[in-house]
Order: structure tokens, then C-alpha cells, then sequence
């Protein structure tokens, strides 16, 4: 049986042209590398996944005059990489201090990589300072961490910063179709959409759970499928759900209340489906704002048809009381019975009204 490798290593970025949604950033450190102007420290932050590490990576490669010949290489000769995590204390620390005196024996720098830099102790941290703000010329320091918060001021100001930045549903969702067709997956759009959606924000948790999706669906990812397994509502449900608001059918809306909870569905995650629902109606309701929806075209079609037939007052009054209906939902001890009401009482606006 051969080695499976997933997709979030086997897809892992190899150059900066590779890196997915952070182009403000890479840019930057090209260029500060094209005119020699890279900082010592530098400390890269954002939520997991995002491609800190793998940033860092690339750019202790491009650092040295070799990265052009030997792409493939991963430096292990002059990269360090330390995880605080499991290495924060005063003595790692110290070894660190005088590990970065010995210069590199090939290419120009050493580049020593902390990962989950907040996890330092404040002692690990106070001995780390002097070498970070006067380090040797030979020696370029790359911090990530995923709490910038939790970094002692001290240490920040040493550091030049760099905030990663979620990745966003649209640029996940071209990557992963680019993905499944380079694998020759069968795909609908929508289930790659809910996905990305899914992973919020982070395309490493994406990859992690296409691979899943692949495996379960054999090859072919459905939104039905993709909805199940990760048990989730797709779309559909909602635009159901709307449409017997709209026609004011209080039994039919609470049949289709019955049947996702028949399904094992959360409660309060179809609260907080239905007010999104409502909220991407309200977006589609002026082209202006119609890009602010993070789905499929497909989809966006249906949102604008749908929110052409719901009137503005009773989209705002229906978000105001899904609003209303989750600050109450933690409180209350018939939480079916609150969602009910609150269909109920969406259904009932401006009912007779013509």
C-alpha cells in the first residue's frame, strides 16, 4: 500500500505565486527582498491556516542565492524551525541565543522560525530580547503565531508585523475547483461553496475536509452529500423556508422545522442559517452590493429572484426577530417552542397586506 499524502501537505505552496489570498504580503516581501530591504524580525500573524508557516518557509529559500537553482530544497541546513509550543522556556531560549552566533556554512542567511510564538513564557521571552533587537547580520528571525495579543509589547516593537488574512469563500472555492479538476473529481459547484464555507477562513482545514468529502462521496461531491456529511443546511432549505414566509403558511413552516430536526440538525444552527438567509437577501436586493454574497452564481440568481419578491420592512423585521430569537435561545428551556414562535411570527408580517 503506497503512502497516501494529503492535500493539505501534497498542495502545500512552494513559491509565493503559489500562496492563496495573501498577495499584499508576498508582494511586499518580494520586493523587500528585490531591493535588500528585509527586516531582521518579523512576526507574521493571522487565524490557522492561512499560509504563515509556509510563507516563512518560502522566504528563508528566497532569502539565500540558491532558492533560484535548487527550488525543491528545503534548506535544512540553514532553516531552523522551533515550535514554542513544546520549546518555551528559558533555556531553549538561551540555546537559541547561541546557536545564532555560528554563521551559515552555505548560502547567506540562517532564518530560525518560531512557530506559535505566544506560547513563550515571559522569562523565554525577556531572555530572547536582546538578540532580537540587535541580531547578527547572518540571521533573519520569522515569528507566527495565531494570538499576536498574547506577544509581550516589548517583542512587538522589534518586529516588523504582517496580518494574514482569512482566506476568503471565493478565493477557497477556486482552489479547490482547480484541485478536483487537476484529480479529475466530479463536482457541483455549490458543494465546493459549502466547503470553503465550512472551513471559515482557513484553507488548510479546506483541503482537510475535501480530502474527507472525496473519500466519502467516491470521487463525486454533491451538494447533497457534502451537506450530510458535514451536516450542514445547504441553501435549498433556506429558500424553502423563505417561500412559506412569504406565502404566510405558518403549518408548513412548522412541518419544515419538524423535518431538519427529524434530520438531527442543531437548533440553533438553523437560527443562525435563517438569519444569514435573510441578511444575503438583503445584500441581494441592489446590484452595489450583490458581491458581497459568498456563493455560487447559481445561487446568486436565486437570492436576487428571491428578494425581489420580499419586501425591505419584512426582511428587516424578520432579522430582528432571528436576532432576538438567538440572544433568547440560551436562556430559554423550550428552545423549539421559541423557534416556532419565531416563525410563526416572521410568517405572520404584514400578513392581508396586498
Amino acid at each position: 500500500m503506497e503512502t497516501y499524502i494529503v492535500s493539505a501537505l501534497k498542495y502545500r505552496p512552494q513559491s509565493f505565486e503559489e500562496v492563496v489570498g495573501q498577495e499584499a504580503i508576498t508582494q511586499t516581501l518580494d520586493n523587500a527582498i528585490e531591493k535588500n530591504q528585509l527586516a531582521q524580525a518579523l512576526l507574521f500573524c493571522g487565524p490557522r491556516g492561512v499560509g504563515k508557516t509556509s510563507c516563512a518557509r518560502i522566504l528563508a529559500k528566497k532569502i539565500n542565492n540558491q532558492a533560484k537553482d535548487l527550488a525543491n530544497e528545503d534548506f535544512a541546513f540553514n532553516i531552523f524551525e522551533l515550535d514554542a509550543a513544546s520549546n518555551n522556556s528559558v533555556d531553549d531560549i538561551r540555546s537559541l541565543n547561541e546557536q545564532v552566533r555560528i554563521p551559515p556554512q552555505v548560502g547567506t542567511h540562517k532564518v530560525y522560525i518560531i512557530d506559535e510564538a505566544h506560547m513563550l513564557s515571559l522569562g523565554a521571552f525577556n531572555a530572547f530580547l536582546k538578540t532580537l533587537e540587535e541580531p547578527p547580520k547572518h540571521v533573519i528571525f520569522i515569528l507566527a503565531t495565531t494570538e499576536k495579543q498574547k506577544i509581550i509589547p516589548t517583542i512587538l516593537s522589534r518586529c516588523q508585523t504582517y496580518d494574514f488574512r482569512r482566506i476568503s469563500v471565493k478565493d477557497c472555492k477556486a482552489y479547490l475547483q482547480k484541485i478536483a479538476n487537476e484529480q479529475k473529481i466530479e463536482f457541483e459547484e455549490e458543494a465546493l461553496n459549502l466547503i470553503a464555507q465550512k472551513a471559515d477562513g482557513a484553507l488548510r482545514d479546506a483541503l482537510s475536509i475535501y480530502d474527507r468529502m472525496v473519500s466519502f462521496t467516491d470521487s463525486s461531491l454533491t451538494v447533497k452529500s457534502v451537506s450530510e456529511n458535514l451536516n450542514v443546511l445547504d441553501n435549498e432549505t433556506f429558500f424553502s423556508i423563505m417561500e412559506l414566509v412569504l406565502k404566510h403558511d405558518i403549518p408548513g413552516l412548522l412541518l419544515a422545522l419538524d423535518e431538519v430536526l427529524q434530520k438531527g440538525f442543531d437548533e440553533l444552527q438553523f437560527v443562525t442559517g435563517v438569519g444569514s438567509h435573510l441578511r444575503n437577501l438583503m445584500v441581494s436586493k441592489e446590484d452595489k452590493t450583490l458581491h458581497l454574497l459568498e456563493v455560487s452564481k447559481i445561487s446568486e440568481k436565486k437570492f436576487k429572484e428571491q428578494a425581489a419578491k420580499a419586501k425591505l420592512p419584512l426582511l428587516l423585521k424578520s432579522i430582528d426577530l432571528v436576532s432576538r430569537c438567538e440572544l433568547d435561545y440560551r436562556n430559554t428551556k423550550n428552545k423549539r417552542l421559541l423557534i416556532e414562535l419565531c416563525l410563526m411570527q416572521m410568517a405572520s408580517l404584514h400578513f392581508g397586506e396586498k
